[in-house]
């Protein structure tokens, strides 16, 4: 799983982040490293779609926290991928 979106999302499902936190926590959980126009990008079209949320903060680092909106968009595409995932391996069993 590569999508920006959707491991950013995974990333605030765990808590509040800024967009550095989120990158280092990504390439833990998933082995990816995200740049930054690619972090910041996604960041942009998860608030225009109301997916996150910026949360107050007196740092110049902006945190972010996953909306409801944003849990039931993951949820859906995880179920999906999980979907995906149960297909991939039961046809490598078959064969």
């Amino acid at each position: 799983m590569t999508d920006p979106s959707l491991l950013i999302l995974a990333s605030l499902a765990d808590g509040d982040k800024h967009g550095y936190a989120m990158m280092e926590d990504i390439h833990r959980f998933a082995g990816v490293r995200l740049g930054p126009g690619t972090l910041y990008g996604a960041i942009t079209r998860l608030e225009q779609h109301n997916c996150i949320a910026p949360v107050g903060s007196h740092d110049r680092r902006q945190p972010y926290r996953i909306t409801a909106v944003g849990k039931r968009y993951l949820q859906e595409q995880l179920a999906q991928l999980n979907q995906v995932v149960r297909t991939g391996l039961r046809r490598l069993r078959e064969t």
